[in-house]
């Protein structure tokens, strides 16, 4: 019955998004049941739907988080996770956002209790920017990632080619190619120079 409400009642509200308008917000659990409905996000119960992304999107995605994946497999520190994984930014009524990549240690791995989407954050999340999202869109991001424990978030720009590292929404550092992207605190001796990553 759910499904059908969601196939009978989305509202377009852009070229690149729909909301999907029912009775009452769903929760995640819900979203996790309907199965695979493409790119989506959950925003206070209500269902987002998002333009696939292009293949340089993809591409930028693949390159970060495979540089980071030798890193943390190397060190045994975690998972690196990529793809859009789920992550619960609020409960009642439920968001779930898709990070395009993000890194979780053994040790809040280990807290997870959901068997879907994550119910506790990564401590590195990494969002690549498309050519349709706005700066409004990534701040209310950034600040739902914050509120449930991120550490660090990378804004990968590809149309500008350069990286914004956050630590906190006040505490940032814009990064060109001839720069050089680290861990900090949260990866320490991680490094890869800016360039490579849109290479």
């Amino acid at each position: 019955m759910l499904a059908e409400t969601i196939a009978l009642n989305p509202v377009k509200i852009s070229s690149s998004r729909q909301v999907v308008v029912k009775p009452s917000p769903i929760t995640g659990e819900e979203l996790a049941a309907l199965g695979d409905l493409g790119r989506t996000e959950l925003v206070k119960g209500e269902i987002i739907y998002l333009m696939p992304t292009g293949h340089p999107h993809g591409f930028y995605e693949v390159n970060l988080a495979t540089f980071l994946n030798v890193f943390v497999r190397t060190h045994k520190l975690g998972r690196v996770l990529l793809g859009g994984v789920g992550i619960y930014t609020h409960r009642r009524p439920d968001t779930v956002r898709g990070a395009d990549v993000a890194f979780i240690s053994h040790k809040r791995l280990a807290q997870v209790q959901s068997k879907s989407f994550l119910d506790i954050c990564p401590e590195l999340i990494v969002e690549v920017m498309s050519p349709d999202d706005t700066w409004s869109e990534v701040h209310e991001k950034l600040e739902e990632y914050f509120t449930v424990g991120a550490k660090l978030i990378w804004v990968l720009d590809p149309r500008r080619q350069c990286l914004h590292v956050y630590r906190s929404l006040t505490d940032l550092d814009l990064l060109t190619e001839k720069d050089t992207l680290t861990g900090g605190e949260v990866l320490p001796g991680f490094q890869v120079p800016v360039a490579e990553l849109f290479e």
